[in-house]
């Protein structure tokens, strides 16, 4: 999607997406400030990408989207983390027994760092695991999705307890983080 399209701009277009799908999304647009970014990532892109782009880097932005959506799913389906149940045959996420609605970027994410519990993952790792490209030491993306992950699994942003932030190395899932 563009931000900038002839009739519907594409935030509206991209609300409409979210509502009715979750096929992935990457905004391919002009329009390159840190706002046009983060507004375009908190309302579900899974992708953010600037004009001009070179062939091959959207090429690999794309593969990586379909890579993260067509994947056939091996080992455990099911994590449990106190009153936290993430079910990745169904892709679902569920607190204190209620689901709670995720984008696919963000699920992707969260099942990442848990199925890694315990482990501290760098943005380099989470960029290559999630879509395939390396970390270019700018984007923000990853910590405006944990932004928006830890309240909606019951984490205390100002002082969170299940995915901390460790300073210079990246973000901690913490396996015994108790009941949330």
């Amino acid at each position: 999607l563009d931000l900038v399209m002839p009739g519907e701009d594409g935030l509206s277009v991209l609300r409409w997406l979210r509502s009715a799908s979750d096929l992935p999304v990457i905004m391919l647009t002009s329009n390159d400030t840190s706002i046009d970014r983060v507004v375009g990532l908190e309302m579900g892109a899974d992708d953010y990408v600037p004009k001009p782009v070179q062939p091959r880097v959207l090429l690999a932005r794309i593969r990586a989207q379909l890579r993260r959506n067509d994947k056939p799913e091996t080992g455990n389906q099911r994590l449990v983390f106190g009153e936290l149940v993430i079910d990745n045959g169904a892709r679902s996420v569920a607190l204190k027994e209620e689901l709670v609605e995720f984008t696919s970027a963000e699920y992707d994410l969260l099942w990442l760092l848990a199925s890694n519990a315990g482990r501290i993952l760098s943005r380099e790792d989470i960029f290559t695991q999630l879509r395939g490209i390396e970390y270019d030491g700018q984007d923000r993306s990853i910590d405006v999705r944990i932004s928006r992950i830890r309240p909606k699994i019951g984490d205390d942003p100002d002082s969170p307890r299940m995915i901390k932030t460790v300073r210079s190395k990246g973000y901690l899932f913490v396996k015994d983080s108790g009941t949330v």
